[in-house]
């Protein structure tokens, strides 16, 4: 099932459900973004941590302290199958030892069947859905992505993002965000929480 949020209009801090209430809603399950490279779920990530007062935790950066090395030269030096298994043990192991938490994912993570099994045991799955030109400026910005590293960056994006979508789309909420301030998609993401916690099951929309 997926609620689509859409953020036409700006939204401010003082609006929405109180993060107290949301937060206790959320038990101790993690809350978990996934999306493209630039799709922001690092940095929305950070802030809905803070309103709901929940820890804050970055996948890739929990890689790379593994494995001692960036994500690049994992990528350079053992190759993306190795980084991928990886990728899978780090989250299992945050999201059985360190939630109630707030994680984003590398974009990749969401693809494999056990990562987004775990998720959905022990979780809720946020995708933060940006559209391809929106994505491209952003990554534009960082020369750090290894599967961007082509002849036609672009091109590539657009093939992994056309891969990705169908099994983003399988995450428990979607937000369609253009380039809005990160705290209209925190609030946003806050108030789509509160329905999905709050919304009977009998009331929520068929997958």
């Amino acid at each position: 099932m997926t609620i689509v949020e859409t953020l036409d209009q700006p939204r401010g801090e003082d609006i929405g459900p109180d993060p107290a209430t949301l937060r206790a809603a959320i038990g101790p399950r993690a809350i978990v973004l996934v999306g493209m490279m630039g799709s922001g779920k690092s940095s929305v990530g950070r802030r809905l941590a803070t309103r709901l007062g929940l820890p804050f935790v970055d996948a890739d950066t929990e890689i790379e302290t593994a494995a001692g090395m960036t994500i690049p030269e994992i990528f350079a030096q053992r190759g993306e199958s190795e980084f991928r298994d990886g990728e899978r043990r780090v989250i299992s192991r945050i999201l059985t030892t360190r939630a109630p938490l707030v994680l984003a994912t590398g974009g990749g993570a969401f693809m494999n069947a056990e990562t987004r099994a775990r998720i959905a045991e022990l979780g809720i799955s946020i995708w933060l859905k940006a559209e391809p030109d929106v994505l491209m400026r952003r990554v534009r910005k960082r020369s750090n992505r290894p599967l961007l590293q082509t002849a036609d960056p672009e091109a590539t994006l657009r093939r992994m993002l056309a891969e990705r979508e169908p099994v983003y789309a399988l995450s428990d909420l979607t937000l369609l965000s253009r380039d809005d301030p990160h705290d209209v998609v925190v609030t946003a993401a806050l108030a789509a929480l509160d329905r999905h916690l709050h919304t009977p099951p009998d009331r929520k929309p068929a997958p």
